[in-house]
């Protein structure tokens, strides 16, 4: 079984659905993140909040994957102070929807004063409803921005263990690692941390702490990656038990905290009945036969195709 703890699936056709079902994943993760182009008022980021954690979790339920997300202004728009002030004043109304499981994504994108405001607004809305955080870490100045970003959390007394830093590399891994957090690691296609690099960080740090995604979007990336980055480890001889730490079991230790992801929801899985309609809608076009499939999926294998 696996978990990619970092999809954004809005993004993604039902064949990506089909095809990481197929490949073993039991459940993904959505951050709320930048679409590729700035919003220009407070109405476009409630409607996409509600998106991710209403309509998609039907549609991935369709497929038979289990859907959740994070809810958080990322720090790319925090730079439109007058709209990151709106937003943040409406995000306490999906913090505890179902399916939310953290605040994210925060952190730093060019480091600016603004972003930081919004990054501290938000540990302290964590803080109160008792949620952990997914940080984004920056593209550019990436040690320094992940440094800063730790300091940040460690002055407003957020514990690590309720906290994953994202999108490390070799140059951040040992200072995350020292100061106690959670480690997520995105494999894209050609750039970032890839299959090979990833398996040597594991053969090199162990396992502990260090959780696998996709970060699959509208860009050039792959909803299979974490499913292929643990084909590739097995045949480079990691152990199994290894495996299942980085690419399932690390993320439901520090996702599961706010109890809105339990195994049960995979292992005991409700029906997949796609003549289920969401809010009168179904995701089925005109003379489509439905998908009806009584639970019966295999739980103790690890399937990689």
């Amino acid at each position: 079984m696996i978990i990619d703890p970092h999809a954004h699936m809005i993004s993604r056709t039902t064949d990506d659905y089909e095809a990481m079902a197929k490949a073993g994943i039991v459940a993904v993760i959505e951050p709320a993140f930048w679409l590729g182009q700035a919003r220009t008022n407070v109405g476009s980021f409630i409607d996409y909040f509600s998106l991710i954690s209403g309509f998609e979790r039907f549609r991935a339920g369709q497929f038979g994957i289990r859907h959740y997300c994070t809810i958080g202004l990322n720090p790319k728009e925090a730079n439109n102070e007058p709209l990151a002030e709106a937003v943040l004043d409406v995000l306490p109304r999906f913090l505890a929807k179902e399916g939310v499981v953290a605040m994210g994504e925060l952190g730093y994108d060019e480091q600016t004063p603004a972003e930081d405001r919004a990054l501290r607004a938000q540990i302290e809305l964590a803080k109160e409803f008792d949620l952990p955080i997914m940080i984004h870490t920056p593209h550019r100045d990436k040690h320094a921005g992940t440094l800063r970003t730790m300091d940040v959390l460690k002055e407003h007394n957020f514990d690590p263990a309720r906290c994953v830093i994202d999108h490390n590399n070799e140059e951040t891994i040992r200072d995350v690692l020292e100061r106690g957090y959670w480690l997520g690691f995105s494999i894209y296609p050609q750039t970032k941390m890839g299959s090979e690099r990833m398996a040597v960080l594991v053969e090199n740090y162990g396992p502990e702490r260090l959780i696998v995604n996709s970060a699959c979007d509208w860009g050039v990336s792959d909803p299979l990656a974490v499913a292929k980055t643990a084909r590739l480890m097995a045949q480079r001889g990691v152990s199994a038990e290894a495996i299942r730490k980085v690419v399932y079991g690390n993320a439901l230790a520090v996702y599961g905290l706010n109890g809105e992801m339990r195994e049960e929801h995979w292992l005991a899985p409700a029906p997949i009945d796609q003549r289920t309609l969401y809010e009168g809608n179904s995701v089925l076009r005109g003379g489509q036969t439905p998908r009806i499939e009584q639970p019966g999926r295999p739980v103790d294998e690890l399937r990689i195709t």
